[in-house]
């Protein structure tokens, strides 16, 4: 299995990227782990629609078919750890080798992207700083993997 992550931006802080290194390490006994990092726009308010295209544009580009694409919504389908980590364990037996998660930039993702998601997922109807929600989601595939193999983990 070969998980992606293609995200809008960089983790500027040290610890955001000290706790993803650690998560992508414990993902290793699991799956393949890659992160992908597509460069943020700045974000005159004028321009959110045209930022959004662009944005779009180069995460659609980093995408290889025929991935399982997951974005992260607000508006998405809420689960539980237990539904994501039964969700990635059917989509292993239905075939699936590799799962993409796009988690956009401050502004959100655009309709392009949203639109080439196979599921839009929601970890909350909270708003959560892009850079923090990669380690969330990390925490949450390494927890999946965790479930899915019988293994504890805490609750």
């Amino acid at each position: 299995m070969k998980v992606t992550i293609i995200a809008v931006g960089k983790l500027k802080e040290k610890y955001l990227r000290d706790a993803a290194a650690e998560y992508i390490k414990r993902l290793g006994k699991y799956c393949k782990t890659e992160i992908l990092e597509v460069d943020d726009e700045q974000v005159p308010e004028q321009v959110r629609k045209a930022i959004l295209q662009r944005e779009g544009e180069r995460i659609l580009r980093r995408i290889k078919e025929p991935a399982f694409v997951i974005a992260l919504e607000i508006g998405g389908e809420p689960l539980s750890s237990e539904e994501l980590a039964d969700k990635l364990e059917n989509l292993t037996v239905r075939g699936v080798s590799h799962i993409v998660f796009v988690i956009g930039g401050s502004i959100g993702l655009g309709r392009e992207v949203t639109g080439r998601a196979d599921l839009s997922l929601s970890f909350s109807r909270m708003t959560f700083p892009h850079q923090l929600m990669r380690v969330i989601l990390l925490e949450q595939i390494y927890r999946s993997f965790r479930i899915i193999n019988g293994e504890p983990y805490h609750k």
